[in-house]
Parts: structure tokens; sequence; C-alpha cells
């Protein structure tokens, strides 16, 4: 594991908490970090005529590239520190014999940190999301970490800031006991829950399962 001091906002430090590198990068891949990536970061002066969708935390990009496809006239914007997935992620929207973006995934911008930086970035402080999807964040399961946990009371209000009117934020974890502390972590924010179902596809890390319980737990909010 990991442990980076992040930018100060004010007298708040943020740190980012896990890996941020895993094996080394393909030639492929590599190529792709160093020359593709910085063309689809995010650019907030985009969202004036567009609506976003924003994905916290995309893994290897599986949910991110259905919600590029599901959404064509929305810029999908998934936020991942850890360069392995974003890498992947890299490799599956692009054409593998001239690595040129494929036309379906033209709505993806990446940004490859921590997205507490993006968010408390001057730039963005305008931007709304009609949707903020949080799959499968790290549980930090050991009660010595709790502070670790990223969908604290603190960062739920934070994300309620940046949502459309309707807007939602939808939360999902196979780990029960991080479910109820987010239900508690509520009583301090104005979310609402609008709803605790929710269909979605399955990805490599919901497959994995390391709760081993039965099904992962939704929660669909909103300010209203």
């Amino acid at each position: 594991m990991e442990k980076q001091e992040l930018k100060h906002f004010g007298t708040k430090e943020l740190r980012t908490f896990g890996r941020r590198h895993g094996k080394k990068l393909s030639n492929r891949k590599q190529w792709l970090m160093e020359n593709l990536l910085p063309k689809i970061t995010p650019k907030s002066d985009v969202y004036s005529t567009k609506p976003a969708i924003l994905e916290i935390g995309f893994g290897n990009g599986e949910h991110l590239r259905d919600l590029a496809i599901n959404n064509p006239d929305n810029i999908v914007i998934g936020a991942e520190p850890f360069a392995n997935g974003v890498a992947a992620l890299l490799s599956a929207i692009t054409n593998e014999s001239d690595n040129t973006l494929l036309n379906e995934y033209k709505n993806i911008r990446i940004y490859p940190d921590d997205v507490r930086i993006l968010l408390h970035s001057p730039e963005f402080k305008s931007v709304k999301f009609s949707q903020i999807w949080v799959l499968h964040p790290d549980p930090w399961p050991k009660a010595r970490h709790e502070k670790r946990r990223l969908l604290n009371h603190e960062f739920l209000n934070l994300l309620s800031a940046y949502l459309t009117q309707n807007g939602e934020i939808i939360i999902g974890t196979d780990h029960w006991e991080y479910y109820d502390w987010i239900i508690e972590q509520l009583k301090q924010t104005n979310l609402k829950i609008k709803s605790t179902t929710l269909d979605t596809i399955q990805t490599r890390y919901q497959l994995k399962n390391k709760a081993g319980t039965s099904n992962p737990k939704y929660l669909v909010l909103s300010n209203d």
C-alpha cells in the first residue's frame, strides 16, 4: 500500500490511501499514458454546453465505458489514481492498430488522480453533474483504518454541491458494514435516499466480492 500526501486546501490536507502503481505497463499502455491521456483530461469550460457524468474510482473502466456508450450526449469523466487502471481503460477505448480513440468513447475524459483535487480546483467550482457514481470503494474494514474511508459526511457534502437539480449520487458496495456506516454518515448531510435498488453491469471488482456477501447494496441519493 502507498500513502501519498496531496495538496493543501486551506487548512485541510488531503491524503490518498491505496496503491498508485502495479506491475510494469506494456509499451503500448505506456505510450497511451504519455500521449493520449493528456489529450482527454477534463476541461471545465466544456461543461457549459454539454451535461456531465462523473465516476469516482473506476477501476479498469468497465462501468465507465458502459456509461459513455449509453450517454453519448454527455461528457463522462472518470477519476482514478491507480495508474494501471487508467492504462487498462486507455487500452480498452482505443484501436489496437493505431491507438486512436474509438468513436463510441470520444465523450470520455480521464482524471488520473484523487478526485478531491479536481473538485477543489477553482476552475471546477461551477461544474455540475447529473450523476456521480461511486461503485465498490475500498471499505477499509479494520477499525483503525476507518478514517481512510472515502464516503464520509464531508466528502458526501462536497459531492452534493456538484449535483444538478434532480442529480443523483449512486453508491454501490458489497461490504454491508460499510453500507450501514455510509447511512450513518448521511445523517450529517442534506442528502436524501431515493432508492436502494439498481440495475448495473458487473465489474471486475464486484465479481471479486471480497466481503463474501450475497449481493452488492446500493444507495441512490439526491439533494431533493
